[in-house]
């Protein structure tokens, strides 16, 4: 292992990578600590306490604890992931939004530029959104979260939480750029592993204390090791369709080559779950910031103590799966890119034949895709409430982890091969005559 690490460190352009991103997480990490002026931090941490268990604990997961600190980067990158999403669905339905995706980089770019706007826009409406609530909140103890409400308050809350989102755009897109992986996603990833050594550490005083059994834990420990297995072998699993390419060569003699199109068991990637889970969420926050009666009643349905909630999120899974493979996947335009390129699949025609083959096989390989991220999602939460475990453990967690953790291990890896390959040709470049 240390001799892998060793030959890691020694490609130059690698290393620069692996040190700008450390660099960059170092920054995020830092200011995950600066607290949102004009809260009682004590305060709002034990009112985080109580909610551990629904959706704003979910939520809080993903920023590594600075919502429940209300640091400057409470809202984490989920505004902009939620703009991706909603920019990602206006494309089918907004004719403008689909011709810019078909101009390349310039439309790529324009893309880019909406996704920030609407960032902008989410993070201003939800940090203006948590100054309303928060104003109206007390501590268990009946401390006032605010100490000083009003409208200076809550616009300074809402520019300081939209500045922390925009900053961590800007730092993701810098990671992406200089460093390894895509941005957002090793955002999410350090929000999840920075929370946790205080997991562990909760664990073992709940075990030294006896309100939590050893039993149990190694129940636990065996179930995170048996779903990180099965997310490894579902999102490298691929179905392989041959493509045969006729070459002519020279004499009008010709040969046959075979490539493949690879469609993943999970086109999706987890964003499904990220989006079923931003809607799932609105009616538990806002019943966290509203008394009225009836709010509450209908917030319980949506909570992980109500079996309509595993429903409803298995459901609208499977839904946003469908949906989202729709967009990202056109048969049609697959197979006129086969066709343009001379290919053909075995057995099909081209054109509507070859469309229909692999709309088909699309479909059948979403449909286990949509099945595995629903379990993904709520099984692991079903089984953890089942042994009353005091701490969160979801699949949806792990996923994202394992999902970006092979990321970036692949890239590394590639790295790795591209620089031997460069190494092998400059060692056995053969001389010319004049070098002898």
């Amino acid at each position: 292992m240390f001799k892998k690490i060793e030959e890691i460190f020694s490609i130059a352009e690698l290393r620069k990578r692996i040190l700008w991103t450390l660099f960059f997480l170092f920054v995020y990490r830092v200011g995950a600590h600066v607290p949102t002026p004009g809260i009682d931090g004590e305060a709002l941490s034990q009112f985080f306490a109580q909610q551990s268990g629904n959706l704003l604990g979910f939520f809080d997961m993903f920023t590594g604890g600075a919502l429940s600190k209300l640091t400057v980067f409470g809202l984490g990158v989920m505004p902009y992931i939620s703009a991706s999403i909603i920019i990602e669905l206006m494309s089918v339905a907004v004719p403008h939004l689909a011709e810019l995706k078909k101009r390349g980089q310039e439309g790529r770019d324009k893309i880019t530029r909406y996704t920030r706007y609407g960032t902008v826009l989410i993070s201003m409406i939800q940090g203006l959104g948590i100054a309303i609530g928060l104003e109206g909140m007390m501590s268990p103890t009946g401390s006032p979260i605010v100490m000083y409400p009003g409208f200076g308050f809550r616009l300074l809350t809402a520019l300081t939480l939209t500045t922390g989102t925009v900053f961590l755009m800007w730092l993701g897109e810098k990671i992406t750029e200089k460093g390894l992986g895509n941005g957002m996603s090793v955002l999410i990833f350090a929000g999840i592993i920075a929370g946790f050594p205080s997991a562990v550490s909760r664990s073992a005083t709940l075990l030294q204390s006896g309100e939590l059994q050893l039993i149990v834990l190694l129940i636990v420990l065996a179930l995170i090791f048996v779903v990180t297995a099965a997310i490894v072998f579902m999102e490298t699993s691929q179905r392989r369709i041959p493509i045969q390419y006729v070459r002519k060569g020279g004499g009008g003699s010709s040969a046959a080559t075979t490539s493949y199109l690879p469609l993943r068991l999970n086109p999706a990637g987890v964003i499904p779950i990220i989006f079923a889970m931003s809607i799932l969420a609105f009616p538990s926050t806002l019943a966290t910031f509203s008394q009225n009666p009836v709010v509450q009643k209908i917030s319980l349905y949506f909570s992980p103590s109500h079996v309509f909630y595993y429903v409803i999120t298995v459901a609208m899974i499977v839904f946003f799966t469908y949906f989202y493979t729709s967009i990202i996947f056109n048969p049609n335009d697959i197979a006129d890119n086969i066709n343009k390129s001379g290919g053909v699949i075995p057995g099909k025609r081209p054109g509507a034949e070859t469309s229909g083959f692999i709309d088909y096989t699309l479909s059948r390989l979403t449909f286990v895709g949509a099945i595995y991220l629903g379990a993904v999602a709520v099984l692991p939460q079903l089984i953890i409430q089942g042994f009353n475990v005091p701490f969160y453990f979801g699949g949806t967690s792990v996923l994202i982890v394992v999902g970006v953790g092979m990321d970036v291990i692949s890239k590394i890896e590639a790295s790795l091969v591209t620089n031997n390959y460069d190494g092998f040709l400059k060692k056995g470049r053969i001389k010319a005559r004049g070098e002898m």
